[in-house]
């Protein structure tokens, strides 16, 4: 089994584009047989409707048709998704929220084979796609039920954003406190989950913490000044922020006491 092919599929509209793919694949991911180049989001579902290959390759945006809307036309999710996009905003952050593999264009070749490497093993663990139907999910759902994937040494861990309370960093790695009391710690650095939670009413307030506003319970003035969340725990402010975390605590109306 483990020697067995990874079919897949590219579904890219530009020829320059599939083309290169094509050729980094075929130089550097052996494992990976490449079995339809697909120049439209049609396309792309007629192939993977016929095929059912265990790997697709996918453009966020093409003519007719973007990446999302045909993965939302399909019936199942039997196969692994490597999106790649010229794209930095938020298809990519909503694609880092379910925690899918994505490539940026121009193609870095190790980034490719991370991703390669990450999607075989899946495949090769006859692991269900779930986090496909999260991201196709979150789409429709809003900010505060959405999900966020987050990759545990033995698991990936689905968690409501709304259940997050606070992270705070500790090197390259992200503690996550959420309201069941549970602490997780993620091994990826606090800057990422500061760039995908932000948007959605979190704060970073200190270059260790970032936080969720629903959770603020006050803003205390004693002791330099600090944040009190509901769950009883204190967050200092840098004074680099303080003044911006003022602003934004007296435009949610926060309490000072």
């Amino acid at each position: 089994m483990t020697n067995t092919p990874i079919r897949a599929i590219i579904v890219e509209d530009e020829q320059n584009n599939r083309e290169n793919l094509q050729r980094l694949l075929s130089e550097y991911c052996p494992a990976v047989e490449i079995v339809a180049l697909c120049s439209s989001a049609l396309e792309g579902r007629q192939n993977i409707v016929e095929l059912k290959p265990d790997l697709v390759f996918l453009d966020v945006e093409m003519p007719g048709g973007d990446g999302f809307s045909m993965l939302e036309s399909l019936s199942k999710f039997d196969f692994e998704v490597i999106f790649v996009t010229a794209f930095t905003s938020y298809a990519v952050k909503a694609i880092k929220i379910s925690a899918l593999d994505y490539i940026v264009k121009p193609i870095d070749t190790m980034e490719l084979l991370k991703a390669v490497d990450k999607a075989i093993e899946t495949i090769r663990g006859k692991q269900n796609n779930t986090r496909m139907l999260n991201l196709l999910n979150n789409r429709s759902k809003q900010d505060n039920k959405k999900m966020i994937a987050l990759p545990l040494s033995d698991k990936i861990e689905f968690v409501e954003i709304m259940n997050i309370i606070r992270c705070e960093s500790d090197g390259n790695y992200t503690f996550f406190y959420l309201k069941s009391g549970e602490k997780l710690l993620i091994s990826k650095t606090l800057k990422e989950y500061d760039e995908l939670l932000s948007p959605i009413n979190f704060l970073r307030v200190h270059q260790s913490h970032l936080i969720n506003l629903n959770e603020v319970k006050s803003f205390v003035k004693t002791d330099g000044g600090y944040i009190l969340m509901k769950d009883g725990s204190g967050i200092t402010i840098s004074r680099q922020r303080r003044e911006m975390v003022l602003r934004v605590l007296h435009k949610n109306d926060f309490k000072e006491r």
